[in-house]
This record gives structure tokens, sequence and C-alpha cells, in this order.
């Protein structure tokens, strides 16, 4: 890790300066600014890890293999039997099921062992004051520096990931602001204490808030028919359940699928993986992290808690992922050949999946919009 003080980055320090008035601009002191401030040092791992997030970068399966493991598997139980009478009472408020509480906590936090250690300013000044995603880190450091304002926490206190996620189940800052609660009735939403019962009901709060529906799984395991149209795959496309069991598409123990509302069918690994169909609540969860593979981790994770069985389709493990710089090369050609993705971030979002699945389907390959190295090979 390098580490670079304002005094020896000066477009660092120069940005600091800038900063401090749009800040003070906006209400926050000027001894809360100079305390926080002070020292302040641009931390270069931050931006690595920015740029090789596991959601984006992993394989699914490899993501899974270590989302779900069998000692997350083992500790969620064990989390769940420990917390049982909290989480239930923090259900029964917001409606939210324990099992996908304590799903988030795992993945966020490994149930609270690995919380993060990173100064929360240090980690949302590096990420403000890089390009990539500036305005929006800025906005989590305005926010950050109002919760030491009201005196929430410490700033020695204030630690997390490298992105400014807080606590055991990894609240950003305007997060904390607008959806934190005081469970305890102690007077404060302490998020950040060995106590996790108010970052627990602030996550099934947080969910609640957008929409979360209790009894509506997250997803289920299909499997297609033959012929599939694959042109109809993705997040983008939502149809009835009534559409999907006309053409074809079962659970994977042969039967119809159960009406839970618009749907669309999800395909992580393209055509030669495991198949979903994915409810309203699946996009509820991205609201946590907008990563497909997350989103299937939590659901599948708290499944297992609850007792269901692995995902029952393979994967293709001979295929090895796309580096950083193949992805970009990726955006770049897509673009190049008329299949804009909307930039060249290096993250297969929704953007990059529909210039695949364009470009494919002009191939007359199978439009799964699954970013492989022979896809890429087919691009140059």
């Amino acid at each position: 890790m390098t580490d670079a003080s304002t005094s020896t980055n000066p477009k660092f320090r120069r940005w600091i300066g800038g900063f401090r008035k749009r800040a003070l601009a906006v209400g926050i002191r000027a001894t809360v600014l100079d305390s926080a401030l002070k020292g302040l040092i641009f931390n270069e791992s931050v931006i690595d890890k920015d740029r090789n997030q596991s959601e984006f970068t992993k394989q699914i399966w490899d993501y899974l293999d270590s989302a779900v493991s069998e000692k997350r598997l083992a500790n969620g139980k064990g989390a769940l039997g420990e917390h049982g009478d909290l989480l239930d009472q923090i259900e029964a408020r917001f409606g939210v099921e324990k099992e996908i509480v304590v799903a988030i906590w795992g993945l966020e936090s490994a149930y609270g062992e690995f919380r993060g250690d990173i100064p929360t300013i240090q980690a949302l000044a590096t990420l403000a004051f890089d390009a990539r995603r500036g305005e929006f880190f800025e906005q989590q450091l305005i926010a950050a520096l109002r919760i030491l304002q009201a005196g929430d926490v410490s700033a020695e206190k204030m630690t997390g990931s490298w992105a400014g996620a807080m606590g055991h189940t990894q609240f950003i800052p305007t997060s904390y602001l607008a959806y934190a609660k005081d469970f305890t009735g102690d007077g404060k939403r302490d998020i950040w204490s060995e106590d996790p019962t108010d970052a627990l009901a602030s996550t099934a709060a947080y969910l609640a808030r957008f929409g979360w529906e209790k009894r509506q799984p997250w997803g289920i395991e299909v499997t297609l028919p033959d012929g599939f149209d694959y042109s109809q795959s993705g997040t983008s496309t939502r149809k009835s359940v009534t559409h999907w069991n006309d053409n074809g598409v079962r659970d994977t123990a042969g039967r119809e699928l159960p009406d839970h509302g618009r749907s669309s069918i999800l395909l992580p690994a393209g055509s030669k993986g495991a198949a979903f169909i994915v409810f309203d609540n699946f996009r509820v969860i991205k609201r946590y992290n907008a990563a497909d593979a997350y989103a299937i981790a939590v659901g599948h994770l708290a499944d297992r808690i609850t007792g269901a069985a692995p995902i029952k389709a393979g994967w293709p493990r001979e295929d090895r992922a796309l580096s950083f710089d193949e992805r970009v090369e990726m955006q770049r050609l897509l673009t190049r050949a008329g299949y804009n993705t909307m930039g060249h971030d290096g993250i297969i979002g929704p953007n990059t999946i529909a210039a695949l699945r364009a470009f494919q389907a002009a191939k007359d390959l199978v439009p799964d919009g699954y970013a492989s190295l022979k896809l890429l090979n087919q691009l140059r």
C-alpha cells in the first residue's frame, strides 16, 4: 500500500482545499472539518480495491463458492440461533425475513467478524478525489462529516471498508443518515459497536423502505426448454409468471412456477450455467449492492440457512475470468463495432450485457450476454 500525505501529493492537497469550501457551504462546521481533514492521506490501496470488486471480477461460481461456503453457512445458522429472539422482533417490526437479514450480515462482515478498519473519512476522501465516481463519494464524505458533527460516533471509531461502508452490515453514510434505526432504545443509532442490534434492524428497515415483500422469494432456480429465446433473458425484461410457464420454464423438479408477480430470467453464467427466475425482492437486495452476483449470493445463502438445497445446475468452470484490462477492451471493441456500452469502466453491468447480446444476435450466436474470453476473441 502506498499512502501519500497531503503534503506530498499537491493535487490531493488542492482538492482538499476546494472540498473544504464546499463542505462549509453546506453546513459542516469548520471545527469538524479541521479535525477530520487534518493530516488526511490519499490511500492508493482503496483505488486498487475499487477497481477489483469481487462481485464484478470473479466468475459467479467462484464468488458463490466463497459467499455461500460451508463455513459461512454454518456460522449463519449459528447467528440465527444465537440472535433468534432479536431477529424475530426485527422481522415482526419490519416484515423482512430474518434469514435475509442474517445473510446480508454474513456477506457484509462475516457476522460482525470483519467490519473493516480503514478510517472512513480517509477512504471517502480518496474515492471522492478519484475521477471514476467522484461526485458520488463526495456526497458520502459530506454525509460522513454530518454523522461526526451530530456526535453519533467519534472519528476514531468511524472505520469500515475501503468504500466507506460501516458497521456490521456495512451502511454507507447517506444510508445511515436516512435509514439507520435505534432498535435498542438507548438514543443512539449505533452500527459500530459489538452489539449488532441496531445494525440488523437498520438493514431490515432499509429493505422494507425499498419495497421488500414478505413471503416472496428473491428467485428460484429454473430449467429452460430447448429453443428458449435467450433474447428474453436479463433483468431488463420483465414478464408474468404465466408467460414463463407457457414458454416451458420450470423449476428444477419440473413443476410450473409459482406466481410471485412480474419476473425476469437471469443467466449469470450465460446459457451454460444455472438459470433463475427473479422477482421484485431480487431488485430490493440490489439496492444494497448493485451486482447480480451479490443479490444471488444473499438470496441463496438465506435459502441454505433455512435448509434449502444447493444450486443444482453446473457452471462452466473451465472458463477463466476476464481481467480488468480485458473487460475494458471488450467494452471498447463493442462500442467501436456499434454496440455502445455507455462507458469503459471494466464492469460488466446492464449496458455491457445489452451490448453483448446485440452483438451475439447479429453474429447468430446465443444472445445470453455472457462475457467470455471466447467472445472477446471474436470481437478482436
